[in-house]
């Protein structure tokens, strides 16, 4: 178990504790994608939060939205960001909404936290909207451009570095995250 919260005075990570990068990005930007590329080209380990969300439940993020309720699987991704930023040695993808939580924006506080910035074509095409998304059930197109217009402005303000991945592929996605986190260290 791990002792460390990771969080210095006021709620920043200690640079002790800081992770190499946090992906952050609404639904089919690409933290999943782009995030084990981008540890394999720094020597980094790879954490993405949804996996560890449903390894502590033991179902599917999908499962636990259904039967548990939102509210549940927020508690538990909550937890699984803190885990994640307090072992800090290496990538870490945090899911789309974990950024919404007051908790876990400062916990983002002295990150390096890198926005995967994507248009809603680019979403829409890449999270297949016929496929089971939680927060995407009822009117999917409709229901993905609310939560992009609720969490693009919070997504660029936690932002240390911004990059576009519309028409991309994620190898040059990566590529181009780790020429920038060794340009500013």
């Amino acid at each position: 178990m791990i002792e460390s919260t990771g969080q210095g005075p006021g709620g920043s990570a200690d640079a002790s504790t800081v992770a190499a990068a946090v992906l952050i990005g609404p639904p089919g930007a690409g933290k999943s994608t782009v995030g084990p590329l981008l540890a394999a080209k720094l020597g980094l380990g790879f954490t993405d939060t949804d996996a560890e969300v449903e390894r502590v439940a033991g179902k599917p993020v999908g499962d636990i939205f259904v039967e548990d309720g939102e509210p549940a699987f927020r508690a538990l991704e909550r937890a699984a960001v803190a885990r994640a930023l307090a072992e800090a040695d290496g990538v870490v993808a945090v899911g789309g909404g974990a950024v919404l939580d007051p908790q876990t924006q400062d916990r983002l506080a002295g990150h390096r936290v890198v926005y995967l910035e994507t248009g809603f074509a680019a979403a829409a095409r890449r999270v297949g909207l016929a496929q089971a998304r939680p927060l995407l059930i009822g009117n999917p197109r409709a229901t993905l451009k609310i939560l992009l217009d609720q969490r693009i402005p919070v997504y660029q303000r936690l932002a240390t570095i911004t990059v576009g991945t519309d028409d991309r592929e994620p190898a040059e996605i990566a590529t181009e995250i780790a020429g920038r986190l060794a340009a500013h260290p």
